[in-house]
């Protein structure tokens, strides 16, 4: 494995734990097929934190979170380019599963639990690594929003499904 593959995939570790875990929520809560209008006002809030997400993501990369996050692990830093597109199909792939949710689909629950996972996983890690670095870490400002509506969107996706029995 090269050291920029092995950066990444150590570096995106805590994701792949929050994808994980959606995985598990994704099978163990089912949606409520009649609760169209629930399905709706959840997008609503989920596509409000897309933006807050998009946000974020603008401050990470213009701040070089690619480069210094990945140099904190002591791992080398990642391509820019990687980072946007990263960053990019994440956001395709929750645009597409906002629209699914919409329509109910049991499928779309996972990127969108996911998200919620990973917006307070955010919330919570940059100001934790500013203050493990003693000042700004990249994404600090906006993480707060983020975090929150995660924490937000976990509360109505708990809501708008049921425990699978």
């Amino acid at each position: 494995m090269t050291d920029s593959l092995r950066s990444i995939w150590e570096g995106t570790a805590v994701l792949s734990g929050a994808a994980l875990l959606a995985l598990l929520l994704t099978i163990r809560y089912r949606p409520s097929a009649t609760d169209l209008d629930g399905c709706e006002r959840t997008a609503q809030l989920f596509l409000i934190g897309l933006a807050a997400q998009c946000l974020h993501f603008t401050e990470e990369f213009v701040t070089r979170f690619y480069d210094r996050f990945p140099r904190l692990l002591d791992l080398p830093a990642w391509s820019g380019q990687f980072f946007v597109i990263f960053n990019l199909l994440w956001l395709c792939v929750w645009i597409l599963s906002a629209i699914g949710l919409q329509r109910g689909y049991r499928i779309a629950f996972f990127p969108i639990w996911f998200f919620a996972i990973a917006s307070l996983a955010n919330g919570i890690a940059h100001p934790v690594l500013s203050i493990v670095t003693g000042g700004y870490f990249p994404g600090l400002i906006t993480s707060p929003i983020v975090g929150l509506l995660g924490v937000l969107l976990l509360l109505r996706l708990l809501v708008l499904t049921t425990a699978a029995r």
